[in-house]
């Protein structure tokens, strides 16, 4: 079976992202403002069905160390947004497996009567399927308001489930065929580690599409998103703040600019705010309880920062 292509290298400098401010070269390091919050993101735990080869979660059915959060915890940061008028456009949920919570469906509720479009990453297999007539009563509620991107590693069977494990394809094509049949929103997730070419990957991501009536653009980068490895192992370089003039980025663009998210830690009291999806565990990264504390400059101070985000140009949310 193949292996997809991590990043290949020397392993990373332990003397890189170890001072928040300053750069082992003693450069300053590059901080990203919260311009404008936009996507809100609430992890709903870290447990998963499956175990993925190079999750950067490290999600699996045995990682609690998120726990489920609950449709009480949720309603108060969707006050907060109100109440502040905060302009949040789009709540979305990740996990592990969000479809593992059993107050998913009600969290999704919430969100969708408050007016905000809503996403949920799911792998489409037997956690959502136990969930299909909530979803298709949610559905036949709001609409096109909620959209489900669906992680397909891999057009091929042979590469997805390299990544997913045996046995994983069969339930995510069942998954995404429901949901396809059934009129929901659909968008779809996929890696680039297979040393194929931007246009080679998404032409097999149309034919897999057109095969099975799976009504996704897949020319779309907005609805066919192909993400870069991450592996906070290897090594990559530091971003500075002359980086944003020399790699052309804006830091406005880069994901923390935008978004927030609320996860629980196993044993806490309360959820916690961290800048984006892809950091979840580092303690470094908490900026407070409540969405006001998290309206700080966020320093690029790790692995992710620099290979998802500024180099490698990606971002999780739907647009």
């Amino acid at each position: 079976m193949p292996e997809a292509r991590l990043a290949q290298g020397p392993p990373l400098d332990p003397g890189k992202f170890q001072d928040p401010d300053v750069t082992a070269k003693g450069e300053k390091r590059a901080v990203v403002a919260l311009t404008r919050l936009k996507t809100l993101w609430f992890n709903t735990g870290s447990l998963c069905n499956i175990t993925c080869h190079n999750c950067y979660m490290e999600s699996s059915p045995v990682n609690d160390r998120l726990a489920y959060i609950t449709a009480a915890e949720v309603a108060p940061y969707l006050d907060e947004v109100e109440r502040e008028g905060l302009p949040v456009e789009e709540i979305a949920f990740t996990g592990g497996e969000p479809f593992m919570n059993r107050d998913l469906p009600a969290m999704l509720e919430e969100s969708l009567k408050r007016g905000y479009r809503v996403l949920v990453l799911t792998n489409a297999m037997k956690p959502l399927w136990n969930k299909r007539g909530h979803l298709l009563a949610i559905r036949e509620r709001h609409g096109g308001s909620l959209t489900l991107r669906v992680s397909i590693d891999h057009y091929t069977r042979e590469k997805h489930e390299a990544v997913r494990g045996a046995l994983t394809w069969d339930p995510m094509l069942e998954g995404l065929k429901w949901l396809a049949g059934n009129g929901f929103t659909l968008a779809v997730a996929g890696r680039t580690c297979w040393g194929e070419s931007d246009a080679d990957t998404r032409r097999g991501y149309s034919a897999l599409f057109a095969e099975h009536g799976i009504p996704v653009d897949a020319r779309d980068s907005a609805v066919l998103v192909l993400f870069p490895e991450m592996d906070e192992r290897r090594d990559v370089p530091e971003i500075t703040v002359s980086c944003w003039e020399i790699l052309g980025v804006a830091p406005e663009t880069i994901m923390c600019a935008t978004s927030r998210m609320v996860l629980k830690r196993r044993g806490a009291e309360r959820p916690v705010v961290v800048p984006c999806t892809l950091l979840p565990y580092d303690p470094q990264f908490e900026l407070g309880n409540d969405l006001a504390d998290s309206a700080t400059t966020v320093k690029l101070n790790h692995p992710h920062c620099a290979a998802f985000c500024v180099l490698g140009g990606a971002s999780c949310t739907a647009g």
